[in-house]
């Protein structure tokens, strides 16, 4: 059974999830994923939408050790259109940010990421973000680079781009960037069940090991 000191950690966990997401298009390695998954769940973006329009999709089971169970506890959604998943994000409310250094990228040093709900889209580690999901976007973000190699993984990109949102997000004194308070109350009951469930496995594989 779940401990109390466990269901205080996660619902505190929950009232401190904010909004936003993070969109992968066409990812290649599942490590990049798995990495991608441990960043939002560390600063707290529930929902990451992975785009799978010239991809195979993932096993699960290969994205664990790198995201170090973060998949677990995260809201994954998956797409087999980049037109599709767009369209989703406008209908959501969200102010689609691409991460692609084209001519009219602002630097990250200079952005504000001051809108309540953005999607921050990061293309694949060979050829970035595709022609159709730049021209879509609201705004495009740039990382400034000071060395020979000119780009960051892609994972290390997500994870700098997620600490400046959240920065600013805290800087921001009187608004509330968390989730709703009746998306929060779902989120508690699902963590919950997660958790449950995660027990209960735990349970049949030690009868399992036993012989029972």
């Amino acid at each position: 059974m779940l401990t109390p000191r466990r269901e205080e950690r996660m619902v505190d966990v929950v009232n401190r999830r904010q909004l936003g997401q993070v969109v992968l298009q066409d990812v290649h390695d599942p490590h990049n994923v798995g990495a991608v998954m441990r960043s939002c769940e560390a600063f707290g973006i529930q929902d990451l939408s992975i785009i799978f329009e010239n991809q195979k999709p993932f096993n699960a089971r290969r994205l664990g050790a790198t995201s170090t169970a973060a998949h677990k506890w995260l809201n994954v959604t998956p797409y087999h259109s980049t037109a599709e998943c767009l369209a989703a994000l406008r209908t959501g409310g969200y102010e689609i940010v691409a991460a692609v250094a084209s001519e009219r990228a602002e630097s990250i040093y200079e952005a504000e990421f001051t809108a309540p709900k953005i999607a921050l889209l990061i293309g694949n580690e060979k050829d970035g973000l595709d022609e159709a999901a730049v021209e879509a976007a609201d705004r495009h973000i740039t990382i400034p680079m000071r060395g020979m190699v000119r780009s960051f993984n892609l994972s290390v990109a997500t994870a700098i781009l997620l600490y400046e949102l959240t920065r600013q997000r805290q800087s921001h004194a009187g608004v509330d960037y968390r989730l709703p308070i009746e998306q929060r109350a779902r989120l508690e009951k699902e963590f919950l069940a997660r958790a449950e469930n995660k027990h209960i496995r735990a349970l049949q594989r030690k009868r399992e090991l036993r012989g029972e």
